[in-house]
């Protein structure tokens, strides 16, 4: 009869032991350690130094944050940062009306604005057989515009016809008027 001390293990499966670590093993977990504890150090000392200094974060070797990029990743990330890429994409089809148009109709019409909450293109014709053009070519305009700037980005083309002649100031006209237009006012 033998008696143990200490408590007694539930009979079950036995669960295996881990492996005792030997020679090459315990000198890489040492190692491990060891770069660990001196990574640790040398990050705390980096602080202790840069806080004497006065200063945050010093710029290194590796890329981060704070190093200079080409003008068009920064306008690009600009961009996206204040959501200006429908404005953006607008713009650019201004820039482009030519090609999207054509030279004929482009020669004759010109973009005036967009409207951005509306989604309103304004253009305006230099007269009004171009202006009547237009607003039959509207439909095939705008679906060219979606597919070139995205769903939904231009919903109606507002079409203006050309104004009227300029007003000629002379010495013949009444301070303060208008025109024709006044005398019967």
């Amino acid at each position: 009869m033998s008696e143990q001390s200490g408590p007694q293990e539930p009979a079950g499966p036995e669960q295996p032991k881990p492996p005792e670590l030997s020679g090459v093993d315990l000198a890489r977990q040492a190692l491990v350690a060891a770069k660990e504890r001196a990574r640790a150090r040398g990050a705390a000392a980096q602080q202790k130094k840069q806080a004497r200094r006065g200063g945050g974060l010093r710029s290194g070797a590796r890329a981060d944050g704070r190093d200079p990029l080409p003008l068009g990743a920064a306008i690009n990330r600009l961009i996206t940062e204040r959501g200006w890429e429908t404005p953006a994409a607008v713009g650019g089809v201004m820039g482009r009306w030519p090609q999207l148009v054509g030279a004929e109709v482009a020669q004759h019409c010109e973009p005036q604005k967009y409207d951005e909450d509306a989604r309103v293109l304004t253009v305006q014709c230099d007269s009004t057989a171009w202006a009547t053009q237009l607003r039959l070519l509207a439909p095939t305009l705008v679906a060219r515009l979606n597919e070139d700037l995205g769903h939904g980005s231009v919903k109606i083309i507002k079409v203006l016809g050309p104004g009227g002649p300029p007003r000629r100031y002379g010495s013949l006209r009444a301070p303060g008027s208008k025109g024709p237009g006044d005398t019967y006012g």
